[in-house]
């Protein structure tokens, strides 16, 4: 009995440090571990753990502009601001529109050089990526990008890590507006106000077939149920956090 004591015993310190270990990894990284069938698994943002109604908006961009200036108004007129993941050769394709977006006061972040699967990616393509596309960002605002949103939603440990590693927050969603569908404005405005809740980071697209007119409907209906707008940087905490297996950043504290 002694002797099976000692071994659990022994079990359970090594396990102690291992996981002490991963959360000193977590903690200088920035990129923190959940745990699925007991194997450590890196993850990106996809909601926040608040105490009050806030969501954020967040419009992906990579192909054409054509709704886009609907949708800058859309956001003016329920004064609300949004975060904005930009493809680098959108970027450069349509510099006056990273401009614009940008002095109305909206978020930008990140959304990869080549809107490729980075999953298949090693880490020197993946700083490549996060560098030429930060910095196509950064030559037309004068702002540094912190935000990163993975093409596809497609991640793995080294991506995140490597993205945590260059300073980049890895941001998902877990509202899926689906308006890349072509789903009418009313569906795609239900999908996000029936899943919205405290904490929630939406995902919608600059140049969804309907989503500038699901916009105003979106804003207009989760306000009058007490919620209010702020960017994904505003919504996210930067420091002192937890990732639960859901993808909710909690705090550690």
């Amino acid at each position: 009995m002694v002797v099976i004591r000692l071994k659990d015993a022994i079990a359970c310190v090594f396990t102690a440090i291992f996981v002490f270990a991963l959360s000193l990894s977590a903690r200088y990284t920035g990129a923190y571990a959940v745990f699925f069938n007991a194997t450590p698994r890196l993850l990106p943002i996809y909601s926040v753990e608040r105490e009050d109604k806030v969501v954020a908006l967040s419009f992906d961009c990579a192909w054409g502009v054509e709704h886009t200036d609907a949708i800058l108004n859309a956001l003016r007129v329920g004064d609300v601001k949004a975060t904005w993941f930009m493809v680098e050769f959108w970027t450069e394709k349509y510099p006056e529109y990273v401009s614009k977006i940008d002095k109305a006061g909206h978020e930008i972040g990140t959304h990869s050089s080549t809107h490729s699967y980075m999953s298949k990616q090693n880490s020197e393509e993946i700083r490549l990526e996060l560098k030429t596309s930060s910095e196509a960002i950064t030559g037309i605002t004068g702002k540094k990008v912190e935000l990163f949103r993975p093409p596809y939603g497609d991640y793995d440990d080294e991506l995140i890590r490597t993205a945590s590693e260059e300073g980049y927050y890895s941001i998902q969603w877990d509202v899926d507006s689906l308006d890349w569908k072509d789903l009418s404005a009313t569906d795609i405005a239900m999908r996000v106000i029936n899943g919205a809740k405290d904490g929630s980071i939406v995902l919608m697209h600059n140049n969804g077939l309907h989503t500038a007119e699901a916009v105003p409907i979106i804003i207009e209906t989760l306000k009058n149920r007490g919620f209010t707008f702020v960017p994904i940087g505003e919504l996210i905490m930067r420091e002192n956090y937890t990732i639960a297996p859901d993808g909710r950043q909690k705090s550690a504290k």
